[in-house]
């Protein structure tokens, strides 16, 4: 293995960067969510303390984009001098690990490449896109097993998108580039496509890199891993002409969507070989909610109304029987998938992209009403609680971490894109001082154990790097209309954006409008990558909390 890259510092991302205003611009907002994390966050509500800490101070988006600039080096540095060619750096000891998700995949190196693409440090960006051509095969052909769901949002999202990026002779950030991290992409993609082989379609969560499925692997596997591949191997057909991929990516989905309950709704966890649920709980929280997002985006992709259809079903399914309308506000909870009777009265933070996904079909309204609720919670602790228990209004018990998840502030993005309402600019301000505030330690930002009381855990996800970026960077531009519509695609393409100008509509039009109509010739122009982490819970890893039922009045 190679050494790793040297510390980049703050004065490198003063290097050149594109000559075209626009295409930067076009390419800053492609990358949609934490920073959002950091500059696209939540709703500023009056009585929020941390809406107090910013009340009256003039904005200056220039000096907040210069802030996140400076968290990305703090964590980037810390990662390339202390855990580099790790998965992730544990930020408070300065060291690294691997993950579970990976096996030594280097997590962080993939999800942080783009960043340095929106940051305009091309120095950087050239650098570690040549160490991932000369080296990248090696960290595939290894005797090692990894979740499917996870490398193909995050490793093969990155190669994907950014060989777009690579290849986009307007942005000229790799001249001389030959489609290299293509062809890395094609053998991770062949890897990767063994898992999809059982009698359903659906794959398996885990898949051993050099030796495929191996003797003993469980059959269970959550329905986002069956349903979050849609956009990675469309693509990946499309760029390569290898039609293998797409054919298994709608097979899984068809699978999944056939496999419905009389209400229209999806479980949790499927058996890849029999086709029987294992787990029923249904809601729009982990496990289950990138496959209505990738529906949508995929409609997008695609122009194919097959997509669109599945999500409007499903979207009608999950506002009956998910959708809980109390008395003076309405939450999504986790509810049984044949009888709709609630199963986890929780608000669990991987909900909130939900917002941004309704701005995006079009349901505006509900979607400013849902993410002010969500962002009451945020303004209570400063952060939002994997699951906040809505019957005792708390933080559900051993579910009161934050680990630096982007999704909120991702709908901030998104509702602020759609509204052009100043308040959801603000919000990121009040993500910043949060994450400096109690995330920031020596050597990056730290996970938050408990959001009561603050205490932190050394651990900073990959996906921070990816994340903690350009969103507040493209803030300032505010003539977006749909007619350059950037979307926001898969996980790590993972959130990537292709610019659709067949789309002449408004986001609160969009829904059903017949002049939404798509068209094919232009789908894969620009295609850069957002990596947003969504669910991708591993099959075996369902919290304590799934072995009960509690009952709400529905």
């Amino acid at each position: 293995m190679a050494k790793p890259l040297k510390t980049t510092g703050d004065k490198s991302s003063n290097a050149s960067k594109p000559k075209d205003k626009r295409t930067v611009f076009s390419f800053f907002r492609v990358f949609a969510t934490v920073l959002v994390f950091v500059l696209i966050s939540v709703y500023v509500l009056n009585d929020s303390p941390f809406a107090q800490e910013h009340e009256n101070t003039p904005r200056s988006y220039k000096a907040e984009r210069e802030i996140v600039r400076r968290m990305f080096y703090h964590a980037y540095d810390g990662y390339l001098l202390h855990a580099f060619p790790k998965d992730e750096l544990a930020p408070i000891s300065c060291t690294g690990h691997d993950t579970h998700n990976c096996q030594g995949c280097m997590l962080t190196f993939y999800d942080a490449l783009d960043t340095l693409a929106v940051l305009g440090n091309r120095t950087e960006y050239q650098r570690v896109v040549n160490w991932i051509i000369k080296h990248g095969e090696e960290t595939f052909d290894r005797d090692v097993t990894v979740s499917v769901f996870e490398t193909n949002i995050r490793i093969l999202g990155s190669l994907i998108s950014n060989h777009l990026l690579a290849s986009d002779k307007d942005l000229n950030l790799m001249p001389g580039y030959n489609g290299e991290l293509l062809t890395l992409a094609l053998s991770l993609g062949n890897r990767l496509v063994n898992a999809y082989m059982t009698p359903t379609g659906l794959p398996y969560g885990s898949i051993n890199l050099k030796r495929g499925i191996q003797y003993g692997e469980t059959t269970v596997t959550a329905t986002a891993t069956g349903g979050t591949v849609l956009l990675e191997f469309l693509l990946l057909s499309k760029l390569t002409g290898k039609k293998i991929f797409s054919v298994v990516a709608e097979k899984a989905t068809k699978a999944l969507w056939e496999r419905r309950s009389q209400l229209g709704l999806l479980g949790s966890h499927i058996d890849v070989n029999t086709g029987n649920w294992v787990y029923f709980d249904s809601g729009i929280g982990g496990g289950i909610d990138s496959f209505y997002e990738y529906l949508l985006k995929a409609y997008f992709l695609t122009g194919k109304s097959t997509y669109l259809n599945m999500f409007d079903e499903g979207y009608a399914a999950i506002k009956k029987h998910i959708f809980i309308d109390g008395k003076s506000v309405g939450w999504y909870v986790d509810v049984n998938m044949y009888t709709g009777k609630v199963m986890f009265p929780f608000y669990r933070s991987l909900q909130s992209f939900w917002p941004g996904l309704q701005a995006l079909y079009g349901d505006v309204e509900e979607a400013e009403t849902l993410f002010m609720q969500f962002f009451e919670v945020w303004a209570k602790y400063g952060f939002v609680p994997e699951a906040y228990n809505l019957l005792v209004h708390a933080p559900e018990k051993g579910l009161e971490q934050y680990p630096l998840r982007p999704e909120l502030a991702e709908s901030a993005f998104y509702l602020y894109r759609a509204t052009g309402k100043d308040k959801f600019r603000q919000a990121g301000a009040i993500i910043l001082s949060s994450l400096e505030k109690y995330a920031k330690v020596q050597c990056g930002y730290a996970a938050i154990e408990n959001v009561e009381t603050k205490k932190v855990r050394d651990h900073m996800d990959s996906y921070f790097l990816a994340e903690v970026r350009g969103e507040s960077l493209g803030w300032e531009e505010t003539d977006f209309s749909c007619s350059c519509f950037l979307s926001p695609f898969a996980p790590s393409l993972c959130s990537s954006f292709v610019v659709l100008p067949f789309l002449p509509c408004s986001f609160s039009s969009f829904r059903r409008s017949s002049t939404c109509t798509s068209s094919s010739t232009t789908l894969l122009r620009r295609l850069s990558s957002v990596t947003r982490p969504r669910s991708g819970s591993h099959p075996s890893r369902r919290s304590a909390n799934h072995g009960h039922a509690v009952h709400l009045q529905h």
